[in-house]
């Protein structure tokens, strides 16, 4: 049991900076990422081949060059994105993420193809025992969680993340005010993408195996449920709505396994009917999530 709370507060930490990554993009710029699973993918899969396959770099090189990669992705993603708006926007980020799912499917020499990628290494990994390696884990998330976190509360309290705010209500305004709307849209996006790209990475180190299946868009709702039940806007609520959904995702599948009269499949189906049904019912009592955005107010010097 210990080992299964200590793998879900990872799950918790993986999706927390997944959150913070969408939060910086959607929630501070405005720019809707559906496409988010497609980082996730894409970090875990530049990670594990550089550690693994053909290259065998240490797991902290292939941490890095996951973040980087993926920032470079999101901002090209961003230069053809930017000027979209609405359901365009998010149509064509979705459609990113399932080029990168399809390339890992169809490539072999890189990818291994449907078989994905396994004996992807772990730091510490077979050197200690599993209990340990865990806990080894959770705390090399927890910090990445926490650095990924005061980055983001440092953009969000900066003048830059004013102008995220202004380019995020209106665009027009902002660019009249002399602001690069374009610049700053490929920047943030790309940071965002880099810290999606981050946790993707940790995610194929601790699980030791990556396939497409595994990077689908159910994940993508996931948090963005996670980040809107939490506050859009807010980091902490980007952590805080994060944890509560993996909460909800593991609660619900030990309420379900009560009802025996059910086929499997409507066992699954009902567990994310109930999913559902809590988060809305947190969003009924708390319409702005639990830790709404506030917009920080600075003081005028006195005379």
């Amino acid at each position: 049991m210990e080992n299964y709370i200590v793998a879900m507060l990872v799950f918790a930490g993986l999706y927390g900076m997944m959150a913070l990554g969408l939060n910086l993009i959607w929630g501070m710029a405005g720019m809707i990422n559906l496409g988010l699973v497609g980082f996730f993918g894409f970090g875990a899969y530049v990670s594990a081949m550089l550690t693994r396959r053909h290259f065998e770099l240490p797991i902290p090189v292939g941490w890095m060059a996951a973040a980087v990669l993926t920032a470079l992705a999101g901002a090209l993603v961003a230069l053809t994105v930017a000027r979209l708006k609405g359901d365009y926007l998010a149509i064509v980020t979705l459609g990113f993420s399932e080029i990168v799912r399809l390339v890992g499917s169809n490539e072999i020499k890189f990818t291994g193809g449907t078989d994905g990628i396994s004996g992807i290494p772990g730091p510490w990994r077979g050197s200690v025992s599993p209990q340990e390696f865990n806990l080894i884990y959770l705390g090399i998330v927890a910090v990445a969680v926490l650095v990924c976190f005061v980055i983001c509360q440092r953009i969000r309290f900066s003048p830059y993340g004013r102008v995220l705010r202004a380019i995020r209500d209106d665009e027009q305004v902002a660019s009249v005010a002399g602001k690069n709307v374009l610049a700053f849209k490929v920047q943030i996006f790309a940071v965002g993408a880099a810290i999606v790209g981050l946790s993707g990475a940790l995610y194929g180190h601790y699980n030791a195996y990556i396939a497409p299946e595994g990077f689908v868009p159910l994940l993508t709702i996931y948090i963005v449920l996670a980040l809107t039940a939490g506050g859009t806007g807010n980091n902490t609520g980007a952590v805080v709505g994060s944890l509560l959904v993996v909460f909800f995702l593991e609660s619900m599948r030990f309420v379900v396994q009560y009802i025996d009269f059910l086929k499997p499949v409507q066992v699954a189906a009902l567990r994310e009917f109930l999913i559902g049904i809590s988060l809305i019912v947190v969003l009924r009592f708390a319409p702005q999530g639990l830790f709404p955005e506030r917009t920080p107010v600075h003081k005028v010097p006195s005379a």
